[in-house]
């Protein structure tokens, strides 16, 4: 029986350290007035982690996308937030450093030994006292929607007890419900995060009594789908929060998840969740790829900076 579920079976078959600053190394580009907007006095700084190894698509951050890196149409959509006063990719390959320069954003060299993006993002928080709060934007995300970025930030700056802002999206789809590579995410009444997943949850259990199969009850019942939320990878931190997360040891239910974000949880960061105001694609595989290549030949992504049509 296993984990493994097909679409249409049944659910029951289924940090940072004092060198920190002297391993950074940057070329940075003077970014004063790079966003047209008046940057509010309550503003965040974006930092994109990229690398160039990838399991599933090798070398994505340097693929082009109508002239560009993958990896500066995202800087450049985090720079269109309102919000956001300062863009920064933080990788661990010279070439990246070198073609995100050569396009006017900044970029900067990290330890090449870090685990996740987190830890990269972390890295470069500690140089930065000034900022209280930093955005962690995934830089396989090239049709993330500024205006979803301006909203993570502002509720971060009004929400007084979240460690952790992030947003999420409809599932509409049985298939995306069953997807394991969809991460599933469960919030209170509050808006507070309680649990984040790779299975289906929450479970129906009254449709599943009426129906004798939850997936017939999803059928059946279209009124239960906005229960269903898939987490994406926009993260806005408090400083404190972010630079204390790589410190901290893994704990078992993210090894058994590989979901970093339940160490958070697991540590008592509340996590605040936010819809997002459009949806955006992550690149993990050829697939995904051809989707945002195929939506900008279809004029659905402006390629000038702007916004998502």
């Amino acid at each position: 029986m296993g984990l493994k579920l097909q679409c249409h079976e049944s659910w029951g078959q289924h940090y940072v350290d004092s060198n920190a600053r002297r391993r950074l190394s940057s070329n940075p580009v003077n970014l004063a007035g790079a966003n047209s907007q008046n940057i509010p006095a309550k503003s965040a700084v974006a930092i994109i982690p990229a690398r160039l190894a990838s399991t599933r698509l090798p070398g994505k951050a340097l693929i082009e996308l109508a002239g560009k890196p993958m990896v500066c149409w995202v800087a450049e959509r985090a720079r269109s937030a309102k919000n956001v006063s300062r863009v920064i990719v933080a990788t661990d390959n010279q070439e990246i450093v070198k073609r995100v320069q050569e396009h006017g954003i900044e970029a900067v060299m990290t330890d090449p030994g870090h685990a996740t993006g987190t830890d990269r993002v972390a890295e470069v928080a500690a140089t930065l006292p000034e900022a209280g709060v930093i955005v962690n934007v995934q830089g396989d995300e090239p049709m993330i929607s500024p205006e979803t970025i301006e909203r993570a930030v502002e509720t971060m700056f009004t929400d007084p007890v979240a460690g952790i802002v992030t947003t999420w999206e409809p599932i509409n789809s049985l298939e995306e419900l069953l997807n394991f590579d969809a991460v599933k995410v469960v919030a209170g009444d509050d808006g507070y995060a309680l649990y984040f997943s790779r299975s289906p949850m929450p479970f129906p259990r009254e449709a599943y009594l009426r129906h004798g199969d939850p997936n017939e009850a999803l059928a059946e019942e279209p009124g239960l789908w906005p229960n269903y939320r898939k987490h994406t990878g926009l993260y806005v931190y408090r400083r404190e929060v972010l630079l204390e997360f790589p410190r901290w040891p893994q704990t078992t239910l993210e090894r058994y998840e590989g979901l970093e974000q339940l160490r958070a949880l697991e540590h008592g960061v509340k996590i605040r969740l936010i819809p997002a105001t459009s949806s955006s694609i992550g690149v993990d595989t050829p697939e995904d790829l051809e989707k945002v290549r195929a939506m900008i030949e279809e004029g659905k992504f402006q390629t000038a900076g702007g916004l998502n049509q």
